[in-house]
């Protein structure tokens, strides 16, 4: 159990023990305190409920009883997706479960952008009193890159606060377009028209820098950039020249692309940027959801069944594989 919110007799543990099996925790801060590696946690487990923490091919392969990776939340980008395959893990994810915390979490980093909200409390408690005009999100145009779940939950919230909504995605739900209105763009056409972007994209090689120097200068210059999807998908420096040069009004980030953020890393010193701590799925319920969904995927599989939500299928072909030689 790497995921730090799991706690030692909370819901997810009283799941695995009563399927009969023996959760134990290898958080980070406790990796940290007992000056132990994740490799070495993982060396006698049948399974991992997983959070952010790096699954390296080394890690992998250090397993080997290992037979699920069960990640909470989403995006396995910090799982060598190939040498779990290659290995016979399966990796499962939590999908749907933290979509409505991160829409939420999109809405308030929008709202605190156009009204500058942090800025301002800074300054009273300064001992200022400054009434610098915001702006409305109503009649605003939003952009939406990615219109899985979450990109439609942010889009139905956005629509409702009387927003334009226009929105890219390589497969875009035609029966959503209808019922809701949202126009489809190729990607420059939402870069150009957005007054606030917001990125619900994976990180892979085809995403990472999509939102890089030459998109950037597609963007409006008083237009803002929320990103709650993955950190790399942003080339930060780029972004940081943008906002510099008065070429892009701000940004607000929950994802980075090191994390924690470094201590020299630009957007510290920007006042228009905003970044948060990966906060965006950070509510009780989501982390609920998600963890009893994750504890279900491992009880499945090690009773033989197929859990949902796999990501890597031939998994199971490796399996078979391994068993023939």
């Amino acid at each position: 159990m790497t995921t730090p919110y799991l706690e030692p007799g909370g819901e997810v543990d009283r799941m695995l023990r009563e399927a009969g099996l023996e959760p134990v925790f290898a958080r980070r801060a406790d990796r940290e305190a007992a000056g132990t590696t994740l490799a070495r946690c993982v060396t006698d487990v049948a399974a991992a409920v997983a959070g952010t923490d790096p699954f390296s091919a080394e890690v992998i392969a250090a397993a080997p009883r290992l037979r699920i990776l069960s990640r909470c939340g989403v995006g396995y980008d910090n799982i060598d997706l190939a040498a779990a395959t290659r290995h016979g893990v399966a990796v499962t994810i939590t999908p749907g479960t933290n979509r409505v915390s991160v829409a939420e979490h999109v809405l308030a980093l929008m709202l605190n952008c156009a009204r500058r909200i942090p800025q301002n409390l800074t300054a009273v408690r300064g001992g200022g009193w400054t009434q610098e005009s915001g702006r409305e999100l109503h009649g605003a145009t939003l952009g939406v890159v990615g219109l899985g779940s979450i990109g439609k939950t942010v889009a139905r919230a956005a629509l409702a606060l009387g927003m334009r909504v226009v929105a890219h995605d390589p497969w875009l739900d035609e029966d959503f377009l209808k019922e809701t209105g949202v126009q489809a763009r190729p990607l420059a056409g939402v870069l150009a028209e957005a007054d606030f972007l917001t990125l619900h994209i994976s990180l892979d090689e085809t995403t990472r820098h999509l939102i890089d120097a030459a998109a950037l200068r597609r963007m409006k210059p008083d237009a803002y950039l929320i990103n709650t999807a993955r950190g790399g998908v942003v080339d930060e420096d780029a972004l940081a020249d943008a906002v510099e040069e008065g070429r892009l009004a701000g940004a607000a980030l929950d994802v980075t692309e090191h994390e924690p953020l470094p201590d020299d890393s630009r957007l510290r010193a920007l006042d228009s940027v905003l970044v948060t701590a990966h906060i965006g799925a950070a509510t009780v319920e989501a982390r609920a959801r998600s963890g009893a969904m994750a504890a279900r995927h491992v009880i499945d599989l090690l009773a033989g069944r197929t859990p949902e939500h796999l990501v890597n299928p031939g998994y199971a072909h490796a399996v078979s594989a391994a068993g023939a030689r």
